[in-house]
């Protein structure tokens, strides 16, 4: 029975182009997830401290702030393989020149910012491209389209359970510069799989509106607006982010290595806490592949949000490492349930040709604050102390969860596919 059901929620493997898109996108991930913590112990064994640390995190983000529309509407228009194809290029060359730095020299913080801005930049107009590719690849049709939203959060799960636990031993072991080496490499590898590909660049329907570049960027961006405004469950769920990200999510990334740094066992406490959070996200990937749509997903999607409270809280409250990946495990699981119910009820409800449009605002919002909470972090801490900085976000996140519950549009929404609305 148990093997059964592995079977049924692996089925979307057996689309050719879903598995090299898995391939590509789990060897990538779990790259950037070994840099990532790579990164943070490059910049506070090298001095730079938990101001240092939110600045080079901020620079990651700015540039998907800055960006992602742009990208959104180039992947709309000229196809998602292709800015993906661009964007990991640009990640693999950015990676290679920080690995060298890293491995030849001690680089000053600016360079870290720099390099990272870049790096960040990449990612702008991948996420959206990414967003928009999934329903294109699906052999099966749109009946395989929560599977594969599964499948891609299943890709991100599993290497957020390898990468920082890798990371943790090799940056013990090696040292950052060979870890930052290892992910350029790994966006090599998705290169190739977007290259092998099959054709998925024409959308069907779909032709260029008239009239001059800069008209049909302006045009597309008040579509992609006006599908966005128009549902309250979409803008609500987004603002949410907006606030979880700069309240929560960007204090924990900052002042968790921090705290491992000073209190625990360094990158290796940090990286099993991490891994941790990865496996409860693979198991939540695996939970939601092969199974219905819930009737009401974003009514479960927000419940699995509360989850992410206990990380936060566990720190503030001076857990020890076991007590502290518990609560990440927790969060883990409600970070995988969500986001494959979010995406899916978007690309259910939402028109394929503003998907990546709508996602790439999406992820703006989300995101839009996210730079000055990581900036932030730091000195917060300093002023108030970290106790009362992640305590905050803990108690944020549980009201927050609760307030986006009372919404009637998200309590109602149903998960098969509606009507564009306007």
């Amino acid at each position: 029975m148990a093997w059964n059901r592995t079977r049924r929620r692996l089925t979307a493997l057996s689309h050719r182009n879903l598995r090299l898109f898995f391939i590509g996108e789990a060897t990538s991930m779990l790259g950037s997830s070994m840099s990532t913590l790579a990164v943070a112990f490059a910049v506070l064994d090298g001095g730079g401290g938990r101001s240092g640390l939110g600045y080079v995190m901020a620079a990651r983000i700015v540039p998907m702030v800055v960006f992602l529309m742009a990208g959104g509407v180039l992947a709309d228009g000229l196809g998602p393989r292709r800015i993906m194809l661009y964007a990991d290029a640009l990640r693999c060359v950015t990676q290679a020149i920080l690995a060298g730095s890293l491995l030849f020299g001690h680089p000053p913080i600016w360079l870290f910012v720099a390099l990272v801005a870049v790096w960040g930049a990449g990612e702008a107009f991948y996420a959206p491209a990414r967003g928009a590719l999934i329903p294109q690849v699906v052999a099966g049709g749109a009946s395989y389209t929560g599977d594969a939203n599964a499948l891609a959060g299943l890709a991100q799960s599993m290497a957020s359970v390898g990468g920082p636990a890798i990371a943790g031993v090799a940056v013990a072991m090696a040292g950052p510069g060979v870890v930052v080496a290892l992910d350029a490499g790994t966006y090599a590898v998705s290169v190739v799989a977007l290259v092998l590909l099959r054709s998925t660049d024409r959308i069907p329907g779909r032709t260029p509106e008239p009239g001059s570049g800069r008209t049909r960027e302006k045009g597309a961006l008040r579509e992609g607006w006006a599908e966005f405004r128009s549902r309250t469950w979409l803008w609500v769920t987004t603002l949410q982010f907006t606030l979880f990200n700069l309240l929560v999510w960007a204090p924990f990334l900052v002042l968790g290595p921090v705290v491992a740094h000073e209190r625990l066992n360094g990158a290796r406490d940090w990286g099993l806490i991490m891994a941790v959070y990865g496996a409860g996200a693979v198991a939540g990937g695996l939970a939601m592949m092969g199974g219905r749509m819930p009737r009401r997903p974003l009514v479960v999607a927000t419940v699995a949000t509360f989850g992410w409270a206990l990380p936060s809280g566990a720190i503030a409250t001076s857990m020890p490492t076991l007590v502290i990946a518990g609560a990440a495990l927790v969060a883990g699981v409600g970070s995988a349930v969500s986001g494959t119910l979010y995406a899916t009820t978007n690309q259910h409800h939402l028109p394929a040709g503003v998907l990546a449009r709508v996602t790439a605002l999406t992820t703006v919002g989300a995101f839009v604050l996210g730079p000055v909470g990581l900036a932030a972090a730091g000195p917060m801490a300093t002023a108030v102390g970290i106790t009362a900085v992640l305590g905050f976000g803990a108690v944020w996140q549980l009201l927050a969860s609760s307030i986006v519950l009372a919404v009637r549009e998200v309590r109602e929404l149903e998960g098969g596919p509606a009507e564009s609305a306007g």
